[in-house]
This record gives C-alpha cells, sequence and structure tokens, in this order.
C-alpha cells in the first residue's frame, strides 16, 4: 500500500464500506454483468450453458464476466461436472443492495 503524509495508507482514509461499494459497483459496470444478474435474479439458478445460449456473447466471455460477478461476491457457483450452476448471492446481493441505497439517497 502507497504511504501518504503522517505514515497513513490511502487505505486508511477510506471505510470498509466504502471499499465494499466500489467492489460491486465495478462489478456491475458493464451491461453484460447487469443482464447475468438480471437473469439470476429472476430465477433460483441458472446453468453456465443455459445463460450462454439467453445471452449474445461467447462461452469464454460470459466465463469471464461471471468470474467478476463471483470475485466480487454477488454470485455464486456449484460445480457438478460438466456442468457449473450459477445463483445469486443472496447474503451479498443484500448488502450490496443496502450500500447502493445509502450511496444514492
Amino acid at each position: 500500500m502507497q504511504e501518504t503524509k503522517m505514515g497513513k495508507t490511502k487505505k486508511d482514509y477510506f471505510t470498509d464500506h466504502q471499499t465494499d461499494l466500489a467492489r460491486y459497483a465495478k462489478a456491475l459496470g458493464h451491461p453484460v454483468r447487469i443482464a447475468i444478474l438480471q437473469l439470476l435474479n429472476s430465477q433460483s439458478c441458472c446453468f453456465h450453458g443455459d445463460m450462454a445460449e439467453e445471452l449474445p456473447i461467447a462461452k469464454s466471455t460470459l466465463s469471464q464476466h461471471l468470474n467478476e460477478l463471483k470475485d466480487a461476491g454477488l454470485i455464486q457457483g456449484t460445480i457438478t461436472p460438466p456442468t457449473v450452476k450459477y445463483c445469486i448471492n443472496r447474503k451479498n446481493w443484500l448488502i450490496a443492495k443496502t450500500l447502493m441505497n445509502g450511496l444514492l439517497k
């Protein structure tokens, strides 16, 4: 972490809520990821292959977007070879919603 004046790091100036909100906002920063979240939020879970048929993108591109959402904690996946099933991580979804609402009020 980069040092600033008086020995504090940049991280010392930002709250955990700000850091979490930024992580969620970054994950929401692409229309494909928004479409994925809308699709997953409209049903309990969805298989990778089904999403690939639903969305107009290559499977490899879909995987990259799913990884970004998973890294942010907004979705979770269950691997049952040869398939992967994804669903919304409801706990983190609620946290993200609360943080966004706090920002936008």
